[in-house]
């Protein structure tokens, strides 16, 4: 064991964080895997990675910081562009006596020629502070936006007298202008949490948009000189074929942020003014959330795993497109996978790839749509099958008789509400009946924005502005309204990230016999609530109550 890490130990048992007992139990499992003493704490959980690292720092002699709380000064940040902020994973925290103070991670602080070209280029001596690599990522993309050098790169493209040549040799160079901008385009949007790109040219410009927890927000349009260019480069990473322009197409490519691997599914489409381009950006993270971490609150989730944990029978989650749906099939399933189960889905598109599952993706063409690909995954043998979505009659109708015949089935629709699932499988031409039988849950979900956390604030509502809304908490529940402020965390939205807000319809005795008779979905509606079921207005106002989100959100995505 090397002498740090003895002192980084030592400061570990020191400061309280881990005992002296689990300090010798570490050792002893160090030595017989090989490995370093931290690294067997971090992974038995003993302690977090970044008190380790604060530890370490601090046992070199080092400063560390909290990058993410730290207040920094726009003179320091003036010393550095962003590009060579982004090419050192640096940022310039202040000047102080002289000096510049600079956060970076552990591996950049101890580089000295890194050291000495940032000294070089700011012309002051510099001092590192070391922070977590990735809140350093984090924090750089907040400080540095990228319009400032979006601006200055579209005017070097702008200067190419000659044009720009849109064959291999520009797009291998790293350095080229139009290879920059496309970089940084992606990189923001991924920065600021964007689910979509959307790049559409217009008669005078290049409009830029991001989509991020679910509504668009306008960036600084592009020229319509570098229209071409920009939409060819984007055609060339998603292995598109850029000679044809009179029909859609469809790509995929994968890039790294902040040591992570983001895959983008890009869609071509072409437009009276030119190619429009949508990525949708695809962070497996949000697939390896769980059902909790979503927004289920304790109560539903209770109705959902009792659903999901049976052998068989059919769970719907229903929403518009863009209601998280097939984020929470997939948390669900991560609930359910282990080594003697046999999971099968078919979705169109593929878009996030989960080891252990067998995933097929549909194609029209080949004659695999959903049906035929259900007809077959159902002699091979499945205990689970998730079905991307129910579009018709035979595909529902394979999965009822499916969740029939001993088999989960997890899927989504296309309804309003949990209480419409069944008379929207009625109108599929599913039989009452057969719903009744198969059918366990049926839940309806909406995303909503979540408040930042960092610079949200309560605020007073009158009961006559609370009554004009019907707001309604669970009873006995303290209640404090926030709303949004914005700050650098948020990108001065008031909001960062998005919860889910659900209504959980478990399939009872009397529910089944209103399928049965074919009852309106009111009259299903009414005998839900009345059983317990929260409606998704009622579970809005409950996110309300805790602070998580605002009565202006749950308005907007509930009815």
């Amino acid at each position: 064991m090397s002498a740090p890490s003895l002192q980084a130990a030592d400061l570990l048992v020191q400061n309280g964080l881990i005992t002296a007992e689990q300090l010798v139990s570490a050792h002893e499992s160090a030595n017989a895997l090989d490995e370093r003493v931290l690294t067997v704490l971090v992974r038995q959980g003993v302690v977090s990675k970044k008190d380790v690292v604060r530890c370490t720092v601090e046992a070199a002699g080092l400063e560390f910081v909290e990058i993410m709380d730290c207040p920094i000064d726009p003179k320091a940040i003036a010393l550095l562009t962003g590009e060579q902020a982004r090419k050192y994973q640096v940022i310039p925290v202040s000047i102080e006596s002289g000096s510049v103070v600079i956060a970076a991670d552990s591996q950049t602080a101890m580089d000295w020629q890194v050291r000495d070209d940032l000294q070089a280029i700011t012309r002051l001596p510099v001092r590192f502070s070391v922070g977590m690599k990735g809140e350093i990522q984090t924090r750089l993309n907040l400080v540095y936006r990228a319009e400032a050098e979006l601006g200055e790169l579209v005017k070097d493209l702008m200067q190419d007298e000659a044009g720009l040549d849109l064959s291999m040799p520009v797009v291998s160079t790293r350095d080229a202008p139009l290879v920059r901008y496309v970089n940084l385009l992606l990189s923001q949007a991924i920065a600021d949490q964007a689910s979509d790109i959307h790049v559409e040219p217009g008669e005078d410009n290049i409009r830029i948009r991001y989509r991020i927890d679910g509504v668009l927000k306008e960036k600084a349009p592009a020229p319509k000189e570098i229209q071409a260019a920009v939409i060819s480069r984007l055609k060339i990473m998603a292995d598109m074929d850029i000679a044809e322009k009179r029909r859609p197409q469809d790509g995929r490519l994968s890039v790294v942020s902040a040591g992570r691997k983001i895959d983008l599914r890009v869609n071509c489409l072409p437009t009276v003014w030119g190619e429009k381009i949508v990525m949708r950006i695809l962070d497996n993270s949000s697939v390896l959330m769980s059902l909790p971490q979503l927004g289920f609150s304790p109560d539903n989730l209770d109705r959902w795993r009792t659903a999901y944990e049976r052998p068989y029978g059919m769970s719907i989650i229903s929403g518009p497109t863009g209601s998280g749906k097939s984020t929470s099939l997939y948390a669900t399933l991560n609930a359910v996978i282990r080594p003697e189960v046999n999971i099968v889905t078919v979705e169109d598109p593929v878009e996030y790839r989960i080891p252990g599952i067998n995933q097929v993706q549909t194609n029209a063409k080949a004659g695999l749509t959903f049906a035929s690909s259900l007809r077959a995954i159902l002699r091979a043998d499945p205990d689970i099958v998730l079905i991307g979505e129910i579009r018709d009659h035979e595909t529902a109708q394979i999965a009822v008789e499916a969740s029939l015949t001993g088999h989960l089935v997890l899927t989504t629709l296309h309804t309003n509400d949990a209480p419409s699932v069944i008379t929207r499988l009625t109108e599929m031409g599913i039989e009452p009946f057969l719903i009744g039988s198969a059918l366990q849950c049926a839940t309806g979900q909406r995303l909503a924005r979540r408040l930042c956390d960092k610079c949200k604030r309560p605020t007073d509502r009158s009961a006559e502005a609370l009554e004009a809304v019907h707001f309604d908490p669970p009873e006995g529940m303290a209640v404090t309204i926030f709303e949004p402020v914005g700050c650098s965390g948020c990108a001065n939205t008031g909001y960062r990230g998005r919860l889910a807000i659900h209504e959980v319809m478990p399939m009872t005795e009397e529910i089944e016999r209103l399928a049965t008779s074919r009852a309106s979905s009111d009259e299903i509606r009414r005998t839900a609530i009345e059983q317990g079921m929260r409606t998704l207005r009622q579970d809005g106002w409950m996110n309300v109550a805790r602070g998580s989100t605002t009565i202006t959100e749950v308005l907007r995505v509930t009815a």
